[in-house]
């Protein structure tokens, strides 16, 4: 877990954010059978803070909508409900010269660094655009500062000719981050950037994305599956489940203090040492529920180990502060 300490300021706020995508049916469907239009809830009512400074980590099961709500924070997807502000401003309003200024404070690592780096460019040539988009027009001063990016990430100046296709994999995503830092951002979404890369090869990434925010005050919202992960980069951790947060906490807390069922049951997975050794696993009933017709009432009710009753099916639980800096979504506590 970092141990550095994080100003409460927020740098980006979410507030009532919902994405929901439409799967149109055709038109001979629609006629045959009367099909409707399918609606994805893909994000639903969230509300989040990243504070400047620190790394807020985002957690839950493949398809629960992290991502969707990573992209959204970069205006990648408008949402379809709701406001993000970035430093107070509402980036859904942003247009033309405002939109090309915001890109330059906000950018995203990918999961998958080959997938997203153009494989007919150069190491200098993908660097070289984010730069000119920053507005380094001197051919020299580029070249200058693609080398020193190049070096920075720890690779080196040979290497700026080569095409994706002759590096590693670990090689590749340290180019995609020397693309993001070209636009000197202030905040980033790294979007499970080493769940692709083999274990030893993680940990060196993760160890320069901490360097790297250090020394260039970057803000991170940092999605990931690998709890262990999280436990180590974050300095808070939100929970995400089928399209809504369930809680919200202190890195440090929600690991020893976990309080909504899937959190409880998201951490029983993880192998541990000492103390927490031993533990039970708790393993979840059922699949998760389609996000194009989710469970009324609670989300979790349907795989819930402890839910409280009738009311878990039929209403929406409220959120409830339990500490400082600890937030959750569960009839258990309402």
């Amino acid at each position: 877990m970092t141990s550095k300490v994080a100003t409460t300021v927020p740098l980006v706020e979410v507030k009532g954010v919902k994405k929901y995508f439409i799967m149109k049916s055709s038109l001979l469907a629609k006629a045959l059978t009367r099909q409707k239009d399918i609606v994805l809830k893909a994000v639903d009512d969230v509300n989040l803070e990243v504070n400047e400074g620190e790394t807020l980590g985002l957690v839950g099961e493949s398809g629960c909508g992290k991502t969707t709500l990573g992209r959204l924070n970069l205006r990648l997807h408008k949402p379809t409900a709701g406001q993000i502000l970035f430093e107070g401003q509402e980036i859904n309003r942003y247009d033309g010269r405002a939109l090309t200024k915001f890109r330059r404070r906000a950018q995203i690592i990918f999961q998958n660094p080959y997938a997203s780096l153009n494989p007919r460019k150069t190491v200098r040539e993908i660097i070289s655009v984010p730069l000119k988009n920053r507005g380094v027009r001197d051919p020299r001063e580029r070249e200058e500062e693609s080398i020193t990016l190049l070096t920075r990430v720890g690779l080196s100046e040979r290497h700026i000719n080569n095409y994706p296709h002759q590096f590693s994999g670990g090689q590749r995503q340290r180019i995609s981050i020397a693309r993001a830092l070209a636009m000197q951002p202030k905040f980033v979404v790294a979007d499970e950037p080493v769940s692709s890369l083999d274990v030893s090869i993680q940990a060196q990434i993760i160890n320069l994305l901490k360097e790297l925010q250090e020394e260039y005050k970057l803000t991170y919202l940092f999605i990931a599956h690998d709890l262990s992960v999280i436990f180590y980069v974050s300095d808070r951790v939100a929970v995400m489940y089928l399209g809504k947060l369930v809680e919200i906490a202190d890195t440090f807390e929600l690991f020893e203090r976990p309080l909504h069922p899937y959190t409880k049951a998201l951490l029983s997975a993880v192998p541990t040492a000492g103390k927490r050794e031993g533990k039970k696993r708790i393993i979840l009933k059922g699949t998760v529920p389609t996000p194009i017709d989710p469970p009324k009432g609670c989300r979790f009710h349907t795989r819930c180990f402890a839910k409280v009753g009738k009311i878990c099916e039929a209403e929406e639980p409220s959120w409830v502060s339990v500490a400082d800096d600890h937030r959750l979504c569960c009839h258990l506590f309402t």
